[in-house]
């Protein structure tokens, strides 16, 4: 298999987002080049590892699949040459992100480790009757989350870059938050879409708190009950949101744009299931409008413009 040429392959990984991840190719798309590319391609990868555990028969082809796809990511944190399946289009352009960017590979190796957590989990649902809690407490489904967003959220903070004087070591946290806030909501969101492949991420101490069980939110057979459930997790996720706040301004200002736009419509999602708890048992998924979402994303390109633009000459305070 011959290697595709860069542009190929960056071609490749931005029809990927447009078509796999409309939410974030509203945001995303608002990053300028070539930041843009690197931060597709990165959405890219992670697809690629993602659908190796979803699309593969049985567990063990699936722990298989993934384990083949680590080797190939320490073959790339070690510089080493592609290997003759790695000659694709996503692993070339990812591949020079890594190296462009010079991406930490502590977050690779962790999201990866999301991922065979999501696939013990999987193996123990196909032996089981019951939807697999995957979370004990809210501090176990923290590091979840932390493996599968909060890696993605600190690697786009390392393409888009921080504006001059930034604290680096705020922006990480606050990037690790931002994370939590995005995962929360579609843990929410995709709450009846888990619970139906049988596995459940809403914490166990939760439900236990709340003196309700898993299928009972389900089904919501006790509608107040299962109202203030769901609103407590929301809260946290809305906690989380409003306490990254920061981060917006703290990454280079070209890029500042996409980040809000993403925020502003996971946020706009949250806000759908504030309003409207049962929604994350209702069989139809909770989504915003493309018109909605492409309104965000203008919104956010325009303040971004206003921010960076030069005060005239003579303007007042």
């Amino acid at each position: 298999m011959s290697t595709p040429s860069l542009d190929a392959a960056y071609a490749h990984c931005a029809a990927v987002v447009r078509t796999r991840a409309r939410n974030f190719y509203y945001g995303l798309r608002l990053t300028p080049e070539p930041r843009r590319s690197a931060v597709y391609s990165v959405y890219a990868w992670m697809r690629a590892a993602d659908d190796l555990t979803d699309e593969a028969a049985t567990p063990e082809l699936k722990r298989a699949g993934l384990e083949r796809f680590a080797a190939s990511a320490e073959r790339l944190i070690a510089g080493t040459d592609l290997a003759e399946d790695e000659r694709c289009p996503v692993w070339t352009a990812f591949r020079e992100t890594y190296r462009r960017f010079e991406l930490d590979p502590a977050d690779l190796r962790s999201l990866l480790a999301g991922l065979a957590w999501d696939l013990q989990h999987d193996a123990q649902a196909a032996s089981s009757r019951e939807p697999v809690l995957v979370c004990a407490d809210r501090a176990e489904l923290e590091r979840y989350c932390y493996c599968v967003a909060s890696t993605v959220g600190l690697i786009c903070v390392r393409i888009w870059g921080l504006r001059p004087g930034a604290d680096r070591a705020a922006a990480h946290r606050l990037a690790v938050q931002r994370g939590l806030a995005f995962q929360l909501t579609n843990i929410l969101r995709d709450f009846g879409e888990d619970y139906d492949a049988g596995r459940v991420y809403l914490p166990r101490a939760e439900f236990r708190a709340a003196g309700l069980s898993v299928e009972e939110v389900r089904n919501w057979s006790r509608p107040e009950a299962c109202a203030s459930f769901i609103n407590a997790i929301s809260a946290w996720a809305r906690h989380a949101y409003e306490g990254s706040a920061p981060l917006d301004d703290m990454i280079d200002p070209p890029c500042a744009p996409g980040l809000r736009a993403m925020t502003a419509i996971y946020s706009g999602l949250l806000r759908v299931i504030e309003n409207a708890p049962a929604r994350v048992a209702a069989d139809r998924r909770v989504r915003l409008q493309s018109a909605t979402k492409a309104g965000i994303a203008l919104k956010a390109l325009l303040n971004g413009w206003i921010l960076r633009r030069p005060a005239r000459q003579g303007a007042t305070a």
